[in-house]
């Protein structure tokens, strides 16, 4: 098999990770609200402490989907590999 090919392949499968990644925040965002939730409805008293530590707990867990996007749209659009192999081959 051409190596190109093979790093081709390995690019798709490292963005298919990269955005498994952003598919897996989803649950953890839902987590999150979830037990803030449950945490407000225990001590109503403490809902502004608990509100502050959820959205700062939303903001970490969106910047880790938004990571994995950019990772695979970098790795699919500007894999610095190929241009590599390419003058690597030449």
């Amino acid at each position: 098999m051409d190596p190109l090919a093979l790093i081709i392949i390995a690019a798709h499968a490292a963005a298919v990770v990269a955005l498994f990644n952003g598919f897996l925040t989803t649950f953890g965002q839902s987590r999150i609200a979830v037990a803030a939730i449950e945490s407000i409805a225990r001590q109503p008293e403490a809902a502004d402490s608990i509100r502050t530590a959820m959205f700062v707990g939303l903001a970490m867990a969106e910047t880790s989907g938004i990571y994995g996007l950019l990772i695979a749209i970098v790795i699919l659009f500007a894999n610095p590999l190929i241009p590599i192999y390419i003058g690597f081959v030449r």
